[in-house]
């Protein structure tokens, strides 16, 4: 006799989905409105929500309002809440509500994007998004577009695609390229994912060669050509240049005309990362910032940063499409179908084969804000940034630790009297004071040894009032008065 007390198979009833979707949608929209309320960063200890959970899943299903229920009372607190306007720590990633609602709809769809007749709308929408913002980025328009999950991602497929290049050039010439020999040149501001990339080839993160950079932090290229140089009199194969258009620590700008006449005199692939920065090439006035970057292999940005989509949404645009495809393109037996131009297998020119539905969520953030919308909120954010580094600049006890050319602010207290060590350990405290406000979160680098606050202004939230505020609570804390010049 079957077990009556277990519920027949099949999913969630349709009326339970909207009366829980309802409510679902409801929380979703207190808590964006209602945001400013919650301390931007939780007070909790390590493993403190392990052990506030059963130590077993459940045998029989629970009713959805118990899981919200739980979802409040013991998840909330343990969360960052990376969409506040005191989140300020590192670069945005606060997503938007039109991007939760796409999310909601690629969740409800959860297609795989196997190739184009498994989901021609996933594939196709994926390319017409992508062709939107590479003009409204004013990127080559012939270049070829793909939707990764990260930066970092992309730009292991980069190096993948640079050594097939290299294997490629070399076989041309007659030669036969050593793998284990194999270099790949990026600034000391670099991304990590940058030496993660050689890691993940068997090199070691030793073959990625950080290359010094001057007073504004951008790479020297006279250091690029001598360090290329220094590799091949030492029989070592160099394959690829990294050019970064918006560094973590600084948002420092990479001459990237100048890396581009390098890259191609050596005869390397040239990858720009602008992860952070690159949705001000929308900007005319930020349009010489990335002067070169036309001249790039391949290019990435991400949307998920400073273009408000909800996470692991990453442009990738390359000019060598076909490098890429004979690098990783293979397709078994049971994933072929009728050839046609236009019906694109995305897994030809990337490692995974399974895809979600990303692009149906930068269509919906690109419609729904608009070019000159997403464009007037960039300009905010830059201009909140430079409005605050103009206060830090005219106070002879602070010191602006970089250039600010987007919305990242890099400085540090230094009263007085004060020597580089003991001005660490004030600006550790500092940081740490602002943090346990609950009012903002910040995080901090090491610029020339010397330990360093970041202040990163990318969320749609963040307004001047927020601003203001963190200069007084900063000033409360330096125990400095403020005065009617500030």
């Amino acid at each position: 006799m079957p077990d009556r007390s277990i519920p027949p198979p099949g999913d969630m009833p349709p009326e339970e989905l909207r009366r829980v979707g309802r409510e679902l949608i409801d929380w979703i929209a207190d808590y964006f409105d209602g945001q400013e309320r919650l301390p931007v960063a939780p007070r909790c200890s390590p493993g403190e929500l392990i052990d506030a959970m059963p130590q077993q899943g459940p045998v029989r299903g629970e009713p959805a309002e118990r899981i919200l229920d739980d979802f409040d009372r013991l998840i909330v607190p343990h969360v960052v809440h990376w969409s506040h306007p005191g989140f300020l720590a590192y670069f945005a990633a606060g997503g938007s509500a039109p991007g939760a609602l796409a999310e909601s709809l690629i969740a409800a769809l959860n297609n795989v994007g196997l190739l184009w007749k498994a989901s021609p709308a996933l594939v196709e929408l994926e390319e017409v998004a992508l062709g939107w913002l590479a003009d409204w980025l004013a990127l080559p328009r012939d270049w070829f577009g793909i939707i990764h999950s990260t930066a970092s991602d992309a730009s292991f497929h980069a190096v993948i695609a640079a050594r097939q290049a290299a294997v490629e050039a070399d076989r041309d010439a007659g030669l036969e390229t050593s793998l284990d020999r194999l270099t790949i040149y990026a600034s000391e501001q670099a991304h990590m994912s940058i030496e993660k990339t050689m890691l993940a080839l068997g090199r070691g993160r030793e073959a990625c060669r950080k290359i010094e950079v001057n007073d504004a932090f951008q790479m020297k290229p006279t250091a690029l050509d001598a360090a290329i140089r220094a590799d091949l009199e030492a029989g070592l194969r160099p394959i690829a240049v990294v050019a970064t258009v918006g560094t973590t620590s600084t948002s420092s700008v990479d001459p990237i005309p100048a890396l581009a006449e390098i890259a191609a005199r050596h005869g390397l692939w040239l990858h720009v990362d602008a992860a952070y920065a690159g949705p001000a090439a929308m900007l005319e006035e930020k349009r010489d910032l990335f002067a070169g970057c036309e001249l790039a292999d391949s290019f990435l940005l991400n949307p998920h940063k400073w273009l408000f989509c909800p996470m692991d949404v990453t442009a990738f645009y390359t000019a060598k499409p076909d490098v890429f495809r004979r690098a990783l393109g293979m397709t078994p037996e049971y994933l072929r179908s009728q050839e046609d131009p236009r019906a694109k297998s995305l897994a030809e020119y990337s490692i995974p084969l399974g895809r979600r539905f990303r692009g149906l969520k930068l269509w919906f953030v690109l419609r729904y804000f608009g070019r000159d919308g997403l464009k007037a909120r960039l300009r905010e954010h830059i201009r909140l940034a430079q409005g605050l580094a103009q206060r830090i600049k005219q106070r002879p006890d602070f010191e602006l630790m970089a250039p600010t050319p987007f919305s990242l602010v890099c400085f540090r207290y230094r009263p007085a009297g004060a020597d580089d060590k003991t001005c660490d350990g004030l600006n550790e405290g500092l940081l740490q004071a602002i943090n346990r406000s609950g009012e903002f979160y910040l995080s901090h680098t090491k610029l020339r040894g010397r330990y360093t606050i970041r202040v990163a202004i990318g969320n749609l939230r963040t307004a001047q009032r927020h601003i203001d505020r963190l200069w007084e609570l900063v000033l409360e804390l330096t125990e400095i008065k403020e005065t009617a010049n500030d």
